[in-house]
């Protein structure tokens, strides 16, 4: 008997952090006080500004479908926003206005990779992506990379790999989970050696802006011909929205415009209009200061979790996350959230959400919750370690 279910669906690795969450839900509300550390999501509330400019949308009841690239003024906010913060210049007929960055991702690969394509990126990476290739049925080829490199592909590793069943490669810088950064030039001969090689060069660049006391470039400084996703969700606190965006080279826009058109029809009106406000001067600034804190918050985090004996081998420059090495305390990091969990009451995520190299070795901490809250949480985690200690 034929199974009425996809073959592709057996591909499709569990989002284990997903389940944590499920858990700490559970937890909350039998009443016990969660301290929520895994999930990449912002505590910040979307800014007023933007809600307002939502809530008015909202009351002209105009809310109708959008052009399936996106509102064009809200594409021009976006290639305004290249030429001010990267003085980089952008075609506006190139940018698409995606449900998320997860739509940009499906808009991107879904124009380029076919069946048997194979796409490169690191090891650890964020999971999603993976999956996406092979929704596509590519096969996604995850090269394990460690803090000598600052947990980035480089040129020489990205030339060892290549084969003629390559299609293209990944970065993402600032990265989930590490929140390390490419360094410049290293960018750079990544995305020249993927276009010697006609290659196809994505870059997720959803955490722009939430970078600390370094420049992360887009890729657009050093070519047009990249995938660029980014999103809404991260340094623009709109995480609900789902709303992101994409930037194709020239000669994938008519297929993106088909592509949209049939798979999104349009990214949500409400969000799009709410979105124009997100550029506003006044809204950047509060933007900054957020980002401000989150530098302190990940100052605070890395400082605590080295005095507990964690080992960080390479400071994030940018996101919210910190990945840190817990080898000494578990062989199992799974096991260990879920103890920590269930125990202390504090969610984080273990590393075989982000690949297989030292999966079992790494804990990802997101710094996405107040000072106190992630001080608390610490006094929790010393109080855990301890108690292992002891019954060991």
């Amino acid at each position: 008997m034929l199974s009425r279910l996809a073959n592709r669906t057996s591909d499709i690795a569990p989002f284990f952090v997903m389940e944590l969450l499920g858990r700490a839900k559970q937890l909350e509300m039998q009443g016990r006080d969660i301290i929520h550390m895994e999930i990449g999501e912002p505590d910040f509330a979307t800014p007023q500004i933007v809600v307002d400019a939502g809530i008015r949308r909202l009351q002209t009841g105009d809310i109708k479908y959008t052009p399936a690239a996106g509102l064009p003024e809200l594409r021009q906010k976006i290639a305004d926003y290249y030429q001010t913060r990267y003085a980089v210049t952008v075609d506006k007929g190139r940018i698409f206005v995606t449900p998320g960055a997860s739509g940009a991702f499906l808009l991107a690969l879904a124009a380029s990779v076919n069946p048997g394509d194979e796409i490169v990126m690191a090891d650890p990476c964020y999971p999603c992506n993976s999956n996406f290739i092979k929704l596509f049925e590519g096969k996604a080829i995850t090269l394990p990379v460690d803090a000598t490199t600052n947990y980035q592909l480089t040129a020489e590793l990205i030339k060892r790999q290549w084969t003629p069943s390559t299609k293209g490669v990944l970065i993402a810088s600032p990265s989930n989970p590490t929140g390390t950064l490419i360094e410049p030039d290293e960018f750079k001969q990544c995305i020249e050696l993927v276009n010697e090689c006609g290659g196809c060069f994505y870059s997720d660049e959803i955490y722009h802006g939430l970078v600390y006391g370094k420049h992360a470039p887009t890729a657009l400084e050093y070519s047009d011909n990249a995938f660029v996703i980014n999103s809404f969700s991260k340094y623009f606190g709109m995480t609900g929205w789902r709303i992101g965006w994409l930037i194709v080279p020239y000669d994938f826009v008519e297929a993106a415009e088909k592509l949209a058109q049939n798979i999104f029809i349009a990214t949500p009106t409400l969000s799009q209009y709410a979105a124009l406000a997100a550029f506003d001067e006044q809204n950047l600034e509060e933007l900054e200061s957020r980002r401000a804190e989150f530098a302190v918050r990940r100052d605070f985090l890395y400082n605590a979790l080295l005095q507990l004996g964690f080992e960080i081998p390479a400071k994030p420059d940018g996101a919210f996350y910190i990945y840190a090495n817990c080898a000494k305390f578990t062989k199992d990091s799974y096991e260990f959230a879920l103890e920590f969990l269930e125990a202390e009451g504090v969610a984080i995520t273990p590393g075989i959400d982000f690949g297989s190299f030292k999966a079992n070795e790494h804990l990802r901490f997101a710094y996405t919750t107040s000072i106190g809250r992630i001080a608390e949480a610490m006094q929790r985690l010393e109080q855990f370690i301890n108690k292992n200690k002891n019954k060991g």
